[in-house]
């Protein structure tokens, strides 16, 4: 155990709040699954689903492990190659989708001979922040052009986002602002945002309108946000209207130290209790003590993205674990603002707690690319080092083959060789 804790490179209090979260996810998981084990099979028995869980988190530990092996710097140019791909991806989506349970799930994809169905937007999410991060810090140094920055800078965020926002406008919209933020912290010109930022509502708008007048040219989620969004503003009820009220019942039956581990009640009525409400089943248990644990570790771990991102050594490292650590933390702020209904229903999960394999899988990725930023000189001295003894040693493999086989070719006597190549063969 020993040696492999120091085999984990990088910032340990990142590691060690990750670890944090990820243990204190099973509980709730194996509590709030059981809803999902009476629908599936009708006993109840909610070890399946925890055990599932259990192979999610170990796969996503490593991924955090093999990713942050990897020099941050190869990212920079990995993001530009795959965003094209990105796009295919994204397309697929948005034309086919898939089925979950019965459900309508455009947001999903299904990776043919696996079955294992994935959401692309997440991926997309990113590689653009990866993408926008390699663009400012490339530009730093030299003015802005605005036509030259929205054909390298814009265009390319606003094609990810045209291909995300029908299925899924939560998402899109998280993105965008992350996007934004972090052109803000790479000093890009403010008169520069604000236009962009008009810009990306008057779209919205145009899409919203459009989607109105012709329903059924996008036959997918469209309808489902929109209508969230009019009823969180109107008193209509809807199905969301249920599990916000469930939600908010499990909340108020927690109290102030909960009712217990695994006692929850709402669990067994309040819809995806594993995933996107797994907050409200926490608070239920633990109490507001455990809900305010939970979200003083979300914002721990914000402020050691900061310090990371300001003693990262590059202006790329730096936007990086901005652009990658803040989005997951935003990502939980709505989750738990969703269950007490401050923002409409979202269907974003809670980082590291929620059930689900790639929403986990995917931040575990972000997570290795920004404990590869914060890995000491020393530790990058050592990994240069180890790769060096690698070289070396590969080298001389080859040089030990090539002299073996140079020992083993016939040899020749000049005479030989220069009267009659033939007959000195022949003659060997």
């Amino acid at each position: 155990m020993k040696n492999l804790v120091n085999k984990l490179k990088g910032d340990k209090v990142i590691w060690s709040f990750v670890a944090l979260l990820a243990l204190f996810s099973f509980m709730p998981v194996f509590s709030a699954s059981s809803n999902l084990a009476y629908l599936g099979h009708g006993t109840g028995n909610t070890l399946g689903y925890l055990l599932k869980h259990l192979v999610h988190i170990c796969c996503g530990f490593a991924i955090i492990f093999y990713v942050h092996k990897i020099p941050y710097q190869y990212f920079r140019s990995l993001s530009r190659l795959l965003l094209p791909l990105v796009w295919v991806i994204l397309l697929i989506t948005m034309v086919k989708g898939t089925v979950i349970g019965g459900a309508n799930a455009s947001r999903w994809l299904q990776i043919p001979f696996i079955g294992l169905s994935f959401q692309p937007s997440a991926f997309a999410a990113l590689i653009l922040f990866i993408y926008v991060a390699r663009y400012l810090s490339k530009t730093r140094e030299t003015p802005i052009d605005f036509v030259q920055s929205c054909k390298e800078l814009w265009l390319p965020v606003f094609i990810t986002l045209m291909f995300i926002l029908p299925s899924n406008f939560s998402t899109t919209a998280l993105i965008f602002s992350m996007v934004i933020m972090l052109v803000f912290i790479g000093k890009y010109p403010l008169k520069y945002i604000g236009f962009i930022v008009g810009s990306g509502i008057v779209a919205l708008v145009f899409f919203i309108l459009v989607a109105k007048a012709f329903p059924n040219a996008f036959p997918n989620r469209v309808d489902t946000w929109i209508s969230r969004i009019e009823s969180f503003t109107s008193d209509k009820p809807d199905e969301d209207d249920y599990q916000i009220e469930k939600a908010k019942i499990a909340i108020a039956s927690g109290k102030i130290y909960g009712l217990g581990p695994g006692k929850s009640v709402q669990k067994n009525f309040l819809p995806q209790s594993s995933s996107d409400f797994i907050f409200a089943i926490i608070v239920e248990e633990y109490g507001l003590v455990g809900g305010i644990g939970v979200l003083i570790i979300y914002m721990f771990l914000l402020i050691r993205f900061v310090v990371a991102s300001h003693k990262a050594p590059t202006m790329f490292g730096k936007l990086v674990v901005i652009g990658l650590g803040f989005p997951m933390i935003f990502q939980a702020m709505i989750n738990m603002a969703v269950a007490v209904e401050l923002l409409p229903v979202t269907g974003q999960t809670l980082p590291l707690i929620s059930s689900g394999g790639t929403s986990i899988w995917m931040t575990c990725i972000a997570l290795g690319i920004i404990l590869s930023v914060t890995k000491k000189e020393e530790e990058i001295a050592e990994e240069q080092k180890e790769a060096a003894k690698r070289d070396e040693v590969l080298q001389r493999l080859i040089d030990e083959t090539i002299e073996a086989e140079n020992n083993a070719e016939p040899s020749y006597s000049i005479e030989e060789k220069g009267s009659n190549p033939l007959k000195a063969v022949y003659n060997k």
